[in-house]
């Protein structure tokens, strides 16, 4: 097992037990306000994606520079964002540049640095400047009597833009991801060829540039796509442990997507490499249909797509102690740090029967590499009070940050909780 790294960490305040402990009082109004999950960095990116095309719209509007050739420029361009940012290199990019600031740098620039994984509003807010600018230059094109062929391969792409704008309406993505998923990627490959076309009959060479980058952006995962040999073991009806062995051992952070059938479909899950040993594992908990099946049927191979993607918890390098706070499969994600042990942490559990539920390899490993942790079993105790765990552990380990990874409710309630205390907090959230 690698060596824990050496870090100088902030003393630990004066212990506490959870039910003894008090969270401290909320910080101002305006602080509040700045953090609460409507005004998250997410959104700010977008909405500042929005205001600059805005700006850009005004300007060119009030000098007369927009017709359908440059406004269907605008539109490549904001959706050459939107894809460029969800590209796995460039997501890798974002993490190694933002984590890369040292621990001696003020707090509060760590703090705001840790919000990378933020990056989706990028994407949302290029999707939704592309698809106006397209759609103005489509009435460009009409209004200035375009012909009949590139008419018709200018509105069927934003007629399927639009559909792919609708299924991401939360009443409808969230019951019904599969058709999100599936609209997107069809619909989106079936733009991108009406694009071409598009760029091929009005002669444009800037425009077959940009949707070259753009086609290489989203091909690149595909290109790596394989279907590869999978060892599952179930220690309870409730989990599976996934081990793949085929030639790459990801990095403490990462995650892999995995499918069974290539087109429908995609599930990421949190790589988890063992110190010294080649391959990793995957923690897959009974949580809907598909992980159902995986686990039931235990298939001997799966198809894999693309590179490994940072997630989440690797803003951890960017403090000198954090806590990890996670509920049932939540244990994951935090596993492969906890194991590398590259930043101290403490770790704050929350599940079923741990033992019987993930079997006592995993948990004998977390407690090798974390013989403090502390592990709530619901079915003995009930649910307990996660933002006052969080704060608990927190204020007697001496942390910097804390990291949430649990369902979507419960994290958005202990980042929110703790931000608004002034603690630096994080969490995913949901936007793939």
């Amino acid at each position: 097992m690698t060596a824990p790294v050496t870090h100088e960490v902030v003393p630990a305040r004066e212990p506490s037990t959870p039910e003894e402990v008090r969270l401290p009082p909320r910080t101002g109004a305006l602080r509040r306000a700045l953090k609460h999950p409507r005004l998250m960095h997410y959104n700010r990116l977008a909405a500042g994606v929005l205001a600059v095309n805005l700006a850009l719209a005004a300007v060119g509007a009030a000098e007369g520079r927009w017709s359908s050739r440059t406004l269907s420029y605008a539109a490549l361009v904001n959706i050459a964002l939107a894809v460029v940012v969800r590209n796995q290199y460039v997501i890798n990019l974002f993490f190694r540049v933002a984590t890369a600031a040292p621990t001696r740098w003020p707090l509060k620039v760590r703090w705001t640095l840790g919000k990378v994984y933020h990056f989706g509003g990028l994407h949302v807010g290029g999707a939704l400047a592309g698809s106006l600018w397209f759609c103005a230059a489509v009435a460009a094109l009409t209004a200035e009597g375009a012909d009949a062929a590139v008419l018709a391969v200018s509105y069927a792409p934003l007629l399927l833009l639009a559909a792919m704008l609708v299924t991401t309406l939360p009443r409808i993505r969230t019951p019904h991801h599969d058709l999100f998923e599936r609209t997107h990627r069809f619909g989106g490959w079936a733009s991108l060829a009406l694009l071409w076309v598009q760029a091929a009959l009005t002669g444009s060479a800037v425009a077959l540039w940009v949707l070259a980058g753009i086609t290489a952006s989203v091909a690149l995962p595909w290109l790596r796509l394989r279907k590869v040999p999978v060892d599952i073991t179930r220690p309870s009806g409730h989990v599976a442990l996934l081990r793949f062995d085929h030639g790459e051992t990801p990095f403490a952070g990462s995650s892999t997507a995995v499918s069974r059938s290539p087109l429908l479909e995609w599930h990421s899950f949190a790589n988890v490499p063992v110190p010294g040993e080649d391959g990793f594992h995957l923690t897959v908990s009974r949580a809907g249909d598909w992980t159902g099946r995986l686990i039931d049927d235990a298939p001997r191979q799966l198809w894999v797509k693309g590179i490994t993607t940072a997630g989440v918890a690797n803003i951890e390098r960017l403090f000198t102690k954090v806590v990890y706070v996670a509920t049932g499969s939540g244990i994951g994600p935090c596993l492969p740090h906890l194991l590398a042990q590259q930043v101290p942490a403490s770790l704050v559990w929350s599940t079923r029967n741990p033992r019987r539920t993930y079997g006592d390899p995993l948990i004998d490993d977390i407690l090798a590499v974390q013989p403090d942790a502390f592990i709530w079993d619901t079915d003995e105790r009930g649910k307990p009070d996660m933002v006052r765990l969080a704060y608990w552990a927190y204020e007697r380990s001496g942390a910097e940050a804390v990291i949430c990874i649990s369902n979507k409710k419960l994290t958005w309630r202990v980042v929110h909780a703790l931000e608004s205390r002034g603690i630096p907090a994080y969490g995913a959230i949901w936007d793939s």
